[in-house]
C-alpha cells in the first residue's frame, strides 16, 4: 500500500516555495516529476480509498466494489515512489538504496509488527487450536512479506478449500507492494547508473525510466487478463499481475505532464470525471465482476485522472481551482482520515475476523461498528509508533538505524508466532497419519457406527483423527482426484491391476472420499478399483464456475466428456459406483436433465450403475470446532436441514424412474434420528476432515456397511471374508495360515498395491523424531516409479538413484501392522530376495534390508528399541555376505546389547547378488524364541532366557509391520569399513519375488520348522 508519504515538509497549497526549485542539469531536464511539494490531495485520495475497502470489508449493502480501493493505493504508490526515486536521480545522480529502504522500513514496518503481534497473542485467546496453527503461519509469511503467495496457495487447492478467513488476508496487498519495491527500487537505480554521464540528464533518466515502465506495464497487464481468464486468485494477489497499477503511476511521474498547459475546464474533467468513475466502481462492481483484467482498467485510470488534474504545468505553482475535486479531497477531513490510512488498513480487518471468530457470523451494522472501533487502536499506532519513528532523528540519522528497526519489526511477530504456533501443537497432540487397521471395527447395520455388543458404549478417550490428523485424513489415492486444471484422469488403477474385473468409482470428492472402502471391497474379490475423480467438477452435466479458477469450469465439461468416452469404448467394469455434492445447482429440472446426459452413456456400458447418496455437509470447519471442544463434541453439531436436502437423483431412483441405477445411502449413521442436528463426532470417530468432506477414518469404518448395501442391492457378489474386520482363512494341510501374500505381479513399472504397501517419504518420520531414519543414512526416500515399480516379470524393484550429489531410493512398509503370532503360536515372515548386482567400491554405501518394527511405533514413531525390531536380512557394501539382528530393550547397552543388536553376525551367500534366495524369520511365542532362516536353514536364534520377561513381551508379544528398503550411507556400511562417495554405482535394485506373512497355532514347545 502507498504509505510513503510524500517528501517535504507539509505546507498549505497556498503557501509553494518562493523560488522555483533548481535546474541541476539544465532547463526541462532538471528535477520535475513533480516537484518535490506535498501534495494534500493525494493525502485526500488515500482516505478515498481506504474508505472504500472498510466498506466493502463491512459489507455496507450497496458498496460491494470497495475493493478497487486496493487499486487506487497501487497508483498513489507508483506516482509518489517512483517520483521520489527520479527527483533524487536526477539531482544527485544515483539513488541511494540503502535511505530508500531505511525510510521504508521505519515507516512501514513497526506498525505493521504490532498488528502482526497482537493477532498473534490474541489469536491464542480468541481462536481454537486448530484454527491457531494457520494463523500463526499466516503471522509468519505476513511479517516475511510473502503473505499473498499463502493466500494464492491456499485459494488456488482444492483441498485447503472449507477453512476460515485469516485476520491478516489483507497483508496481500502490503505483500505486492513490498515486493514490487524490492524489485523497482535496484532496477531503476542501474538505469539512473547507466544514464548518470548524459548531458541532460533527466531527460536521459526520465525517458530511459520511462520506456522500462511502459514495458512492464505492457506486460504485466497482458498478464493480468491472461490470469484473470486462467485463474483469478493468482491474477487477482499475485505481484506479476499487479505491476502494472504501479507502472500507470509511475509513468504519471515520468512523463512530462508538467511542461504542458491545459485549461482549467480539462483539468475540471479530467479530476471530477476519475472520482465519478472511482464512486461507479465502488456502486456496480461486485463479486461477480472478472476482476482484475479489463475491469482494473477503470478504477485504475480513474485514479490517475484524479492525480493528473492537479500536477501544476508550465509555469504554474499550483492548480487547485476553487471548483477542482482536488480542493475536496485536500480538505482538513479527508485528510485527516488520509494520514490514519495505513494503521487503519492495517488494524480494520483483524478485529473483524478475530470479534467473529468469538461472536459468530455479524451483519452489517455490527462489522460497521467493529470497523469505527478500527479507529482507536489505529490511532493509538500512528500516535505512538509510527510517528515517533518517522520523525527520529536518531533512527533516520543513519540508514543502517532504520534498516535495523524494520528487522527488528520481522523478527518480533516472527518469535511470536513460533512461541504460540509450537505451543499449540503440542497442546493438539500428534499430527501422525492414522493406522488405519488399528480402528475398531465398522457396524455392518443398526443404529451405531462402530461394531459393539448390544448396550455397550463406545469408551472414553480422544476422537480418532484428532483435529489434526483429520485435516489431513485424505483417501491414500495419491494424485487420482484430479486438480481444477487438469483435464484427464490418468489411469488410477489400484488392487489387482491385472484382474479384467474392476470397480469405477466416478464422480467428483464427494467420490473420491469412497476410496478406501472401495478399494477393500474390490480387493477381498480379486478386482481392481479403478478412481475416475475430479475435484469440484460435478458428475451431472452442469456448467459452473469454479472457485480455485475464479472462472467457468471449462476443464471440468473437458473431463467429464473424456471420462465418459473411456468408458464407453474400454472393457465393460463390474461395477460403476457414482456420487456427486448434490449442490451445485437448486434447479431441480436442470439438474435432472443434467444428470440424464451422464447417466444415458453409463447405462451404455451395461454395467451395473449405484448411486452413493451424497453424504452430510456441514458448511462449517468440523476440525477446528472440535478442536475447540474436545470434550463435547456436541457442542459441533450442524443444522440437518442444511446439511442434508432432499437429494433428487435418489429419490428418482427410489420411484423408478431411472432404470438401472441403484441408489444407497450411509446418512442414516452419519446423522441418525429426525432431531434438528447431525453429530461432528459418532462413537470417538471425527467424521469430517473439513465443511463437506469425511475423513478417510469415517469411510473406512464404513465400509462393512457399505458392502452390506452394495451386496443386498444385488450389485456386488458376496466376498469369502467381510470387508472390516477380516475374518482369519482357515489353516492349510500344514497347519499354517496365510495373513499377507504378495507375488508383484503387475504391469512393469507400476506400483506395489497401495492395499498392502505405503511410503515412507523423505529423511525421517512424520515429525522426524530420528532425522536421517536414524541411521545416518545420506538418501531421500521417494515414491516415483524410478525408486519402487515392479518389474512386470512378478517381482518389486528398488533401486536407489543419484542426481548429482543427490541420493534417493524407496521404502516401503506393510499397510497392516497386526502381523502376530497367536498365543502360543508362531509368526512366520518370509521374502525371496536378489540383493542389488554390485560390489567392491561400486557397491560402497549399498545397504538393502527387509525387516519388522514393533506396530506400537506407528503411534508417534516413538517408544524404539522397546517396541522391537527384527532384521531379517540386511547386508552392506555388496558383500557376499547377509545377516538378522534382533533389537529390543533400552539405549546404551541393555539385554539386548543396543544400539548393535543381538546379531547373527554375517553369514557368507556368494549367489546372494545373482538369485534370489528365502529370507525369514519365525517368532515362536511357544518356544518362546526367536529364529532366522537362510533358504530354510536356521542361522540364528534368540531366546527368551537372554533378556527379562518384560523386555521379550514388548518386543515380540504384539503386532508388527513390515519394511523393504535400500538405504545408502549410514553407520551400518561405515563399521563396515566403506561409505558412499563418487565411485558408488547407483542405479542397481534389490529384486523382491513375493513376501508371505503367516501363523500358526503351536501347542508345546520346541522348534517351528520352515513349514
Amino acid at each position: 500500500m502507498p504509505f510513503l508519504l510524500a517528501p517535504g515538509p507539509r505546507r498549505k497549497p497556498s503557501a509553494p516555495p518562493l523560488t522555483p526549485p533548481p535546474s541541476r542539469s539544465g532547463g526541462e531536464s532538471g528535477p520535475s516529476p513533480h516537484r518535490s511539494a506535498f501534495r494534500p490531495d493525494i493525502e485526500g485520495l488515500r482516505a478515498v480509498a481506504v474508505l472504500a475497502v472498510l466498506a466493502f470489508h463491512a459489507e455496507i449493502p450497496g458498496l460491494a466494489g470497495g475493493f478497487i480501493g486496493v487499486d487506487v493505493f497501487f497508483v498513489i504508490s507508483g506516482y509518489l515512489i517512483t517520483g521520489l526515486l527520479v527527483r533524487e536521480a536526477i539531482s544527485t545522480g544515483r539513488i541511494r538504496l540503502g535511505d530508500f529502504f531505511s525510510r521504508r522500513a521505519r515507516r512501514l514496518l513497526p506498525s505493521a509488527a504490532v498488528v502482526l503481534a497482537a493477532v498473534a497473542v490474541a489469536g491464542a485467546w480468541l481462536t481454537v487450536p486448530l484454527r491457531r496453527t494457520d494463523l500463526e503461519y499466516d503471522v509468519l509469511s505476513a511479517a516475511l512479506s510473502l503473505a499473498n503467495w499463502r493466500f494464492v496457495s491456499q485459494r488456488t487447492d482444492y483441498l485447503a478449500a472449507g477453512h476460515d478467513q485469516s485476520p491478516l488476508l489483507h497483508f496481500w496487498s502490503l505483500a505486492v507492494e513490498e515486493q514490487f519495491y524490492l524489485f523497482w527500487a535496484p532496477l531503476l537505480a542501474v538505469v539512473v547508473l547507466c544514464a548518470a554521464r548524459a548531458v541532460r540528464r533527466g531527460r536521459a533518466v526520465r525517458s530511459v525510466v520511462a520506456l522500462v515502465t511502459g514495458a512492464l506495464v505492457l506486460g504485466s497487464f497482458a498478464l493480468s487478463l491472461h490470469w484473470t481468464e486462467d485463474s483469478v486468485s493468482l491474477a487477482y494477489l499475485g505481484t506479476p499481475s499487479r505491476v502494472w497499477q504501479f507502472g500507470v503511476g509511475a509513468l504519471l511521474a515520468l512523463l512530462p505532464w508538467h511542461l504542458l498547459r491545459g485549461p482549467r475546464t480539462l483539468r475540471l474533467l479530467c479530476g471530477w470525471g476519475g472520482a465519478a468513475a472511482i464512486g461507479w466502481c465502488v456502486v456496480a462492481y461486485d463479486a461477480s465482476t472478472p476482476y482484475p483484467g479489463y475491469a482494473a482498467l477503470v478504477p485504475t485510470l480513474a485514479t490517475a485522472a484524479v492525480i493528473l488534474a492537479a500536477i501544476p504545468g508550465r509555469g504554474e505553482r499550483n492548480v487547485q481551482g476553487p471548483y477542482g475535486v482536488g480542493r475536496l479531497l485536500a480538505g482538513r477531513a479527508p485528510r485527516a482520515v488520509g494520514r490514519l490510512s495505513y494503521t487503519l488498513y492495517l488494524w480494520h480487518w483483524p478485529v473483524l475476523v478475530l470479534a467473529e471468530a468469538r461472536l459468530g457470523a455479524l451483519g452489517w451494522p455490527a462489522r460497521t461498528a467493529l470497523t469505527l472501533a478500527a479507529v482507536l487502536p489505529a490511532l493509538a499506532t500512528m500516535r505512538w509508533v509510527e510517528q515517533p519513528l518517522r520523525r527520529s532523528r536518531t533512527v533516520s540519522e543513519l540508514p543502517r538505524r532504520g534498516l535495523a528497526v524494520g528487522v527488528s519489526a520481522i523478527v518480533l511477530p516472527v518469535a511470536l508466532a513460533l512461541v504460540v504456533g509450537t505451543a499449540t501443537l503440542h497442546l493438539m497432540g500428534p499430527a501422525t497419519p492414522v493406522d488405519v487397521k488399528g480402528l475398531p471395527p465398522g457396524a455392518v447395520s443398526g443404529p451405531s457406527l462402530l461394531a459393539r455388543a448390544a448396550g455397550a458404549s463406545p469408551g472414553d478417550g480422544p476422537v480418532v483423527p484428532n483435529p489434526a490428523q483429520a485435516r489431513k485424513d485424505f483417501p491414500p489415492d495419491r494424485d487420482c482426484q484430479v486438480a481444477p486444471e487438469v483435464t484427464r484422469s490418468p489411469e488410477c488403477l489400484f488392487g489387482a491391476v491385472d484382474s479384467p474385473d474392476r470397480i469405477v468409482l466416478l464422480g467428483d470428492s464427494h467420490a473420491g472420499q469412497w476410496f478406501s472402502p472401495m478399494l477393500a471391497l474390490a480387493a477381498q474379490r480379486g478386482w481392481a478399483l479403478q478412481e475416475l475423480v475430479k475435484q469440484g467438477c460435478p458428475l451431472p452435466q452442469l456448467a459452473v464456475d469454479s472457485p480455485q479458477l475464479g472462472r467457468a469450469y471449462r476443464e471440468c465439461d473437458t473431463w467429464r466428456a473424456d471420462t465418459l468416452d473411456r468408458l464407453r469404448a474400454g472393457p465393460k467394469p463390474r461395477l460403476i459406483v457414482i456420487a456427486s455434492l448434490n449442490r451445485y445447482t437448486t434447479d431441480r429440472q436442470l439438474l435432472t436433465a443434467a444428470w440424464e446426459k451422464t447417466l444415458k452413456p453409463l447405462r451404455a456400458t451395461g454395467a451395473p450403475i449405484v448411486y452413493i447418496e451424497d453424504t452430510p455437509v456441514p458448511g462449517t470447519d468440523i476440525p477446528a470446532c472440535v478442536s475447540g471442544a474436545p470434550d463435547d463434541a456436541a457442542a459441533c453439531a450442524f443444522s440437518r436441514a442444511e446439511a442434508v436436502p432432499a437429494d433428487p437423483l435418489a429419490r428418482r431412483i427410489a420411484s423408478g424412474a431411472v432404470p438401472g441405477v441403484r441408489s444407497i445411502s450411509v446418512n442414516p449413521v452419519l446423522c441418525p434420528g429426525n432431531g434438528p442436528t447431525c453429530p461432528a463426532v459418532r462413537d470417538r470417530i471425527l467424521l469430517y476432515r473439513d465443511d463437506a468432506h469425511l475423513t478417510n477414518v469415517a469411510a473406512v469404518v464404513l465400509a462393512p456397511r457399505l458392502e452390506r448395501l452394495l451386496t443386498e442391492s444385488g450389485v456386488l457378489p458376496a466376498a469369502t471374508a467381510p470387508a472390516t474386520p477380516a475374518a482369519p482363512a482357515a489353516p492349510g494341510a500344514d497347519g499354517w495360515t496365510e495373513l499377507l501374500r504378495d507375488d508383484f505381479e503387475g504391469p512393469a513399472g507400476s506400483r506395489p498395491s497401495p492395499a498392502d504397501w505405503s511410503y515412507d517419504l523423505g529423511t525421517c518420520y512424520p515429525g522426524c523424531p530420528a532425522p536421517q531414519w536414524g541411521t545416518g543414512e545420506i538418501e531421500t526416500m521417494t515414491d516415483s516409479t524410478d525408486n519402487v515399480r515392479l518389474d512386470g516379470k512378478g517381482a518389486l524393484e528398488i533401486v536407489p538413484t543419484r542426481e548429482g550429489e543427490q541420493w534417493s531410493s524407496g521404502r516401503i512398509e506393510s499397510v497392516r501392522s497386526d502381523f502376530a503370532p497367536p498365543p502360543g503360536g508362531v509368526l512366520r515372515i518370509e521374502a525371496s530376495i536378489a540383493l542389488p548386482d554390485v560390489t567392491g567400491p561400486k557397491a560402497a554405501g549399498y545397504w538393502p534390508a527387509f525387516w519388522t518394527l514393533g506396530a506400537p511405533l506407528r503411534d508417534g514413531y516413538t517408544g524404539w528399541p522397546g517396541v522391537g525390531e527384527l532384521d531379517i536380512m540386511e547386508s552392506v557394501n555388496g558383500r557376499d555376505t547377509v545377516f538378522g539382528s534382533m533389537h529390543c530393550g533400552v539405549l546404551e547397552g541393555g539385554p539386548c546389547e543396543e544400539p548393535v543388536g543381538l546379531t547373527s553376525g554375517p553369514q557368507t551367500c556368494a549367489s546372494c547378488r545373482t538369485e534370489f534366495h528365502a529370507y525369514a524369520v519365525e517368532v515362536d511365542l511357544g518356544a518362546r524364541e526367536v529364529r532366522w532362516y537362510l533358504d530354510g536353514r536356521v542361522y540364528h536364534r534368540v531366546s527368551a532366557g537372554r533378556m527379562d520377561a518384560g523386555t521379550w513381551k514388548r518386543a515380540v508379544d504384539h503386532g508388527v509391520f513390515l519394511i523393504l528398503n535400500v538405504a545408502i550411507g549410514g553407520k551400518l556400511p561405515v563399521a563396515d569399513g566403506a561409505t558412499a562417495g563418487p565411485a558408488t554405482e547407483p542405479g542397481h535394485p534389490m529384486r523382491v519375488d513375493q513376501v508371505t506373512v503367516k501363523v500358526k497355532v503351536k501347542s508345546g514347545e520346541g522348534g517351528g520348522g520352515s513349514g
